[in-house]
């Protein structure tokens, strides 16, 4: 699954034999476990959606202070990149291929309690929804990702790099004023 993952990831349209090649292995393995791209692909999304989940699980949001756990989540987030490239990097996939039950999913509550224990403690910004913090923060690694695969940063820089912006923002030497002028729209 992961192999096929990370093909498709890269390549929406690879066939069962560029997957079979990735996979090191015959179509006709693939032919025995799947009858046809549509059902590898709902596999590889049920198996990526599995793999996100036990990298949040594996993180351990709920431990340690809020810092350190959304770094041991951005560590977490970009070891698994490749699922993260496939289920996020083309909205069909999810919506073709993905489960179709409703609700919260466990893993995404985790992160936004963590999210909200930052905002209580004071680590992260209350004046800014946890659900934007939580989309800004799978951005983030989205984008780190995908920029180590275009070679605009080394694969082992994406980590600092997310954790940096995500910490820092990027306006540097701010004033605060400035920085609540901007919040609000001023110019």
């Amino acid at each position: 699954m992961s192999a096929a993952a990370s093909v498709l990831a890269r390549d929406r349209a690879a066939t069962l034999a560029d997957i079979a090649v990735a996979a090191d292995v015959g179509r006709s393995t693939l032919h025995r476990h799947f009858s046809d791209r549509e059902e590898l692909v709902r596999a590889a999304v049920r198996d990526s959606i599995e793999v996100l989940a036990g990298s949040v699980a594996g993180a351990s949001v709920d431990e340690g202070s809020p810092l350190e756990a959304m770094r041991r989540l951005v560590a977490a987030l970009v070891d698994v990149g490749d699922r993260l490239l496939f289920l996020f990097g083309d909205p069909r996939v999810l919506q073709e291929y993905g489960p179709q039950e409703t609700g919260d999913d466990q893993s995404e509550r985790s992160v936004l309690d963590l999210i909200e224990r930052g905002q209580a403690e004071g680590v992260l910004d209350p004046g800014v929804s946890p659900d934007w913090i939580l989309n800004v923060l799978y951005a983030l690694v989205y984008t780190g990702i995908e920029g180590a695969d275009r070679r605009i940063l080394p694969r082992h820089g994406v980590v600092p790099n997310v954790i940096r912006t995500l910490e820092n923002g990027i306006v540097r030497g701010a004033p605060e004023g400035a920085r609540a002028r901007a919040a609000e729209g001023e110019r």
